[in-house]
């Protein structure tokens, strides 16, 4: 329980750097809401790899580049899933502001975060 309880916080963190980062380029950029969103998620992504490896889970036991490769396949996964619930919102709901698409496609992916990251990336060897 306490596993989860850490993910949820890094979860946490990481939402708050992927809706900030998405927010600021939005307003002070030309970028869109798809190519802002590839920035956002990639921020968010270094940030949690970060808190999970050294408060929600502790390392792993593998080499930092190992770790890393299957941190990046868990979360390139997800936030492949991720993206496309988050553009699907926006293409099929063109009135729905890019933060609410970010916030129900964040929820609908945080489970296949957490089973990734807990069973291939950290679990064990």
């Amino acid at each position: 329980m306490r596993k989860l309880l850490r993910f949820g916080i890094a979860g946490g963190l990481g939402f708050v750097v992927d809706a900030g980062v998405l927010t600021l380029l939005l307003h002070t950029t030309p970028l869109g809401p798809f190519l802002a969103r590839v920035i956002a998620i990639a921020l968010a992504m270094a940030t949690t790899w970060i808190v999970n490896r050294t408060f929600t889970f502790g390392r792993s036991g593998r080499s930092m580049a190992a770790e890393g490769l299957r941190y990046g396949s868990v979360g390139v996964t997800v936030a492949l899933v991720n993206y496309g619930l988050y553009s699907a919102l926006l293409l099929t709901l063109p009135a729905l502001q890019p933060l609410a698409a970010m916030i129900l496609a964040t929820a609908a992916s945080t489970v296949l975060s957490f089973i990734g990251y807990s069973r291939f990336v950290f679990r064990s060897q």
